[in-house]
């Protein structure tokens, strides 16, 4: 019988170095409401959002997921010749082919590498966390970088109550690699496809295009083709996680051989902050532990949520690096992944200053 060759293996895996990017572009709540019918006050009472952050000028979604790899890069001090693979955890690169991760990773100095993108929506970042580590473990890569970027305003309707006053733009990523103590937990996740359509593009590629070609000829001021957006029914998600996401929170703890009186930190996916009050009041944590809250001024960025939560953290001081924290993200699919780790170093390069 042939002998097929096994990878060599890694038991312990870490975060070791943080990098975000967060555009230009402050957009306040009294910004989104010249356009949205609303009111400044109203949106933050709902989302706990005051300003967000959108693309502009040459800032793409190409350009700030290189920005951020750079920095987790440099941070880490790791050589990038040592890292193996690329994971992109992103819902809004605007072709199917090509895939955006070779494009980032040859943006990077690093073409030839493996590098694929993984779409989960909110969720991305625990998914790709959860392959990272374990690519690692399996020894399918030495370093894995991790980003997770998105520019969620490309898909918006500006006058969708549902979505306009909550997404924003932007990407964190981090270094995964090999350590001398286990730093990434397993990874509990899971997915809802009997309610996928609460969180769901408006219309198919096939319809778009259906719709575009019917209506050639025709004068785009009297018979627009429209925008291919984003729609959310905030009602139905907010159920979905009542009931979903302390189960999962405490799966995690279990599966992490952590006790709850050992977490430091809690970075919930920034998606609202009543949802992050829920999950923290339901899970029974301290009132004193930390908890993210990232969405006040970065809004909800989907993939690139909870690295810039965790970003800002370590560099106002409201987290250390070493400190033991509890991340769960959630969002379409609906899709949901979390961990126990160790947090990376604060940045040396950050994405903004305090």
């Amino acid at each position: 019988m042939v002998s097929i060759a096994v990878n060599k293996s890694r038991e312990n895996v870490a975060m070791l170095g943080i990098g975000a990017y967060r555009p230009q572009r402050v957009v306040s709540n009294e910004e989104v409401c010249e356009v949205l019918d609303s009111t400044p006050e109203w949106i933050y009472e709902r989302t706990g959002v005051h300003n967000r952050r959108w693309i502009s000028g040459d800032e793409t979604l190409q350009s700030i997921a290189a920005a951020a790899g750079e920095r987790a890069i440099v941070n880490s001090g790791i050589d990038r010749s040592k890292i193996g693979a690329l994971i992109f955890a992103t819902s809004s690169w605007l072709t199917l082919t090509p895939h955006g991760a070779p494009k980032v990773a040859n943006d990077l100095g690093m073409n030839g590498i493996a590098a694929f993108d993984l779409t989960s929506g909110c969720g991305g970042f625990g998914y790709g966390l959860g392959v990272a580590a374990d690519l690692i473990r399996a020894g399918s890569a030495d370093y894995v970088l991790l980003i997770g970027a998105e520019t969620m305003t490309v898909g918006l309707d500006p006058t969708d109550r549902g979505t306009a006053m909550i997404f924003g733009d932007g990407a964190g990523a981090v270094v995964v690699g090999p350590s001398e103590e286990n730093g990434i937990s397993p990874t509990v996740w899971g997915s809802d496809g009997e309610n996928a359509a609460a969180i769901a593009q408006d219309v198919d590629f096939l319809e778009y295009m259906e719709r575009a070609q019917a209506l050639q000829g025709t004068d785009p001021a009297v018979e627009p083709v429209g925008r291919m957006s984003l729609r959310m029914e905030g009602p139905r998600v907010f159920r979905w996680a009542a009931v979903t996401l302390p189960r999962a929170l405490s799966a995690a703890l279990e599966i992490s051989g952590v006790a709850k009186e050992d977490i430091e930190v809690f970075i919930p996916h920034q998606a609202n902050a009543r949802i992050n009050d829920l999950m923290k009041k339901n899970l029974g944590l301290a009132d004193d532990i930390p908890v993210a809250n990232d969405i006040e001024n970065t809004g909800n960025t989907s993939a690139a949520s909870i690295p810039l939560a965790m970003e800002e953290m370590l560099v106002t001081g409201k987290a250390k690096g070493g400190q033991t924290a509890l991340l769960l993200g959630f969002g379409a699919g609906l899709s949901y992944a979390g961990q126990v780790v160790t947090l990376p170093p604060a940045p040396a390069e950050p994405s903004f200053s305090v």
